[in-house]
């Protein structure tokens, strides 16, 4: 019988076997949308549910295949196309299901390894994988050979169905996000946006791999403080009995507004429960505020009103106009630096991509939401 540890830094924190019987010894320090209970093999129901649960958490931590060029990379590293979250856990597994958002890791329990040996932030990324990540270039028969899945975990771990690598550069870790012209331009006008208003963000830049323009962002967690998404927020307070909004009017209200104002002012139709969460302190694993806004390449997407799309993070029904006022209402537009005076401009070339006069579509939005700020 097979058994594995689950892993929190240095901490073993729960075991499970094969057969679904658990043992957690550390309930505080469990992963945020993994739920297991102890049970030494006598019910069937906690079992079946436990190894379900386990190999569901797994799957997590490997990309989706509709990411573009995820059968590509998996190719380039002789894995199989898992569909199943059994088939996709059993991939995770062969790579410690490590990633660059948090500190949780796997071994065998008998497995002679440290996190510290192992883990992402000191022991990874090969630029000999982008190309694969970036461009869905198959590697070479002597390069498949050399790329170890250390090489590679980062980028099978990272989320989203956008093309993207991990480089390192003088110690820094730099996400490369492709896509089309259209997606890697929103999400730089998006960023200088956003940077004009109090709310804290990750800040996308223009960069050029391969002579091909793609936005460039700074890794944000570390070993000691990491991400949760909201979905996984939303799993852990179900099994609790409580509920995520609640969660968020407790740790950063502000924020989760501030979210709102600026996904309708750019437009941003991609705000879904994995695209938002909170920062984890790692020394005790409890939820602190929100992270910073990021992901904005399918911004200006729903841009054709005032009212804009469905807003994908309130409880109730309401555009994403609604929303933002509601915002403005609540902690007001914080509008903190001057935007950009060339905003024509900026928005030129996306402009002739879509067809559309988006600059005076987002003055117009703005200033909807100025005079909502004047009026309370």
């Amino acid at each position: 019988m097979k058994s594995y540890a689950i892993m929190h830094l240095e901490r073993h924190v729960a075991t499970i076997r094969s057969d679904g019987s658990c043992s957690v010894y550390y309930p505080q320090f469990m992963p945020y949308n993994l739920y297991l209970e102890n049970d030494t093999g006598n019910d069937l129901d906690i079992r079946i549910n436990n190894l379900n649960n386990f190999h569901y958490w797994c799957a997590t931590r490997l990309l989706t295949l509709d990411r573009r060029y995820a059968k590509e990379i998996l190719n380039s590293l002789g894995m199989k196309q898992a569909v199943t979250d059994q088939e996709r856990a059993g991939i995770a597994v062969s790579y410690h299901a490590l990633c660059l958002t948090d500190v949780f890791w796997i071994r065998e329990l008998r497995e002679k390894v440290r996190f510290a040996q192992i883990n992402l932030y000191d022991h990874s990324l090969s630029d000999a994988f982008v190309d694969v990540s970036l461009r869905g270039r198959a590697l070479t028969a002597e390069n498949a050979k050399l790329i170890t899945y250390g090489d590679s975990a980062g980028d099978l771990s990272t989320a989203g169905v956008a093309p993207k690598a991990w480089i390192r550069r003088e110690g820094r870790f730099l996400l490369l996000k492709d896509g089309d012209a259209c997606e890697v331009e929103a999400e730089l006008i998006a960023s200088r946006i956003a940077r004009c208003f109090d709310v804290g963000q990750v800040l996308y830049e223009s960069y050029h791999y391969d002579d091909q323009r793609v936005s460039r962002s700074e890794l944000v967690t570390s070993k000691e403080r990491s991400i949760v998404p909201a979905q996984y927020v939303d799993i852990y307070a179900a099994n609790r009995g409580t509920a995520l909004q609640g969660i968020v009017q407790d740790k950063d209200e502000y924020s989760f507004h501030m979210m709102n104002i600026i996904d309708y002012l750019v437009g941003n139709t991609d705000r879904h429960l994995e695209n938002w969460g909170f920062w984890v302190n790692n020394h005790n694993n409890k939820l602190e505020s929100l992270h910073p806004l990021m992901d904005f390449n399918r911004a200006f997407r729903s841009y054709d009103t005032l009212d804009g799309a469905r807003c994908l993070t309130t409880e109730q029904s309401m555009s994403q106009k609604d929303a933002a006022i509601i915002g403005v209402r609540k902690v007001g537009l914080n509008l903190v630096r001057d935007l950009p005076e060339d905003i024509p401009a900026i928005f030129r070339n996306l402009n002739d991509l879509v067809k559309k006069q988006l600059d005076t579509l987002f003055m117009q939005r703005l200033e909807l939401l100025m005079k909502t700020s004047i009026g309370h």
